[in-house]
């Protein structure tokens, strides 16, 4: 008999906000509903024995090819518990969210991991206005306020 159970999970956020304040997100999909679509923030789980802002480091490089220090992340600027389903397998998910500020900077997928390439389609810059009014799915869900919070 399969578990109801979520598994637990510890993940890093990156919340990469331009010149012109805007937020890049990436549009993912779920492998068991790929018509659903959505946008969210860069990051992930994290592995063994890494800290938090590691994981941010790492799995910014990872899905956006940018390239960050542990010392250029400001936070946790936020942190939230979130329960979730992603192919299939059910999660309960302690997310710690870190803010970088870039100038003008390249984004590549040329470093996802083989399963990220999947259900990662692509990136788009958007500002808290565009957020308001789009008629897209974001995750968190807070995001639009949360930008403002820290503008």
């Amino acid at each position: 008999m399969q578990s109801t159970e979520p598994i637990q999970r510890r993940a890093a956020r990156v919340l990469v906000i331009d010149s012109a304040g805007r937020v890049l997100l990436l549009e993912n999909f779920d492998p068991a509903e790929p018509q659903d679509r959505y946008w969210v923030t860069i990051g992930g789980g994290l592995d063994d024995g890494e800290e938090a802002v590691q994981a941010a480091v790492r799995e910014l490089r990872e899905e956006t090819g940018i390239a960050a220090a542990v010392d250029e992340m400001t936070g946790p600027v936020w942190h939230r518990s979130t329960e979730f389903s992603f192919d299939g397998t059910r999660y309960k998910q302690e997310e710690d969210y870190f803010l970088l500020r870039v100038g003008e900077v390249e984004v590549t997928f040329a470093h996802l991991e083989p399963d990220e390439r999947r259900f990662t389609t692509c990136y788009r810059w958007w500002s808290r206005d565009e957020l308001d009014v789009a008629g897209d799915s974001f995750y968190p869900r807070e995001l639009a306020e949360l930008l403002r919070r820290l503008a």
